[in-house]
């Protein structure tokens, strides 16, 4: 599964079109994915559907700009489930591995239904990447921690990222 979620990298590379953004975004929600689930026991299947959520999970935000002139979780998610399966249909996948996937890209900002692993980890990478991106207040931060984060790992990540430690 490796070099196909490398192929898959690529082609989102190529996907994005040279938007530094996009490509940065979905590069650092992927590196923080995996290690998250790296550090919290996931692997085989679970640890592939996660990489490869992780790698297309914005796969609709050029498309909402353009036709939407925004790029709301709530577009994403709705644009995002028939892009990702058509962009992953030239590659050999299992029909139930490319639902799930299909089916993170369409909740990856819903903290209401997570079920599995998978899910809630690919949450807190796009929130830890979110979070600089958008420059959220140290407040929010320090509430995310409380009321989203769940794993140990993401819990950590923020801290050593985002959380302010007093010189005292």
């Amino acid at each position: 599964m490796g070099e196909i979620l490398s192929d898959i990298w690529v082609k989102m590379l190529h996907f994005y079109e040279g938007s530094l953004h996009d490509i940065n975004h979905f590069i650092k929600v992927h590196s923080f994915a995996r290690l998250i689930g790296e550090k919290e026991g996931l692997s085989g299947e679970a640890m592939d559907i996660l990489e490869c959520a992780a790698i297309v999970h914005d796969i609709a935000c050029p498309l909402c700009r353009e036709k939407y002139g925004s790029a709301r979780g709530d577009l994403q998610e709705a644009e995002g489930m028939p892009m990702t399966e058509e962009f992953l249909a030239e590659f050999t996948l299992p029909e139930s591995f490319v639902e799930q996937v299909v089916w993170l890209v369409g909740h990856h900002h819903q903290e209401d239904c997570v079920q599995r692993i998978e899910h809630r980890i690919l949450l807190e990478a796009d929130y830890l990447v979110n979070a600089h991106e958008s420059g959220y207040s140290e407040e929010m931060i320090r509430l995310a921690e409380k009321d989203f984060f769940r794993t140990k790992t993401g819990k950590e990540l923020l801290n050593s990222m985002y959380i302010k430690k007093s010189d005292g």
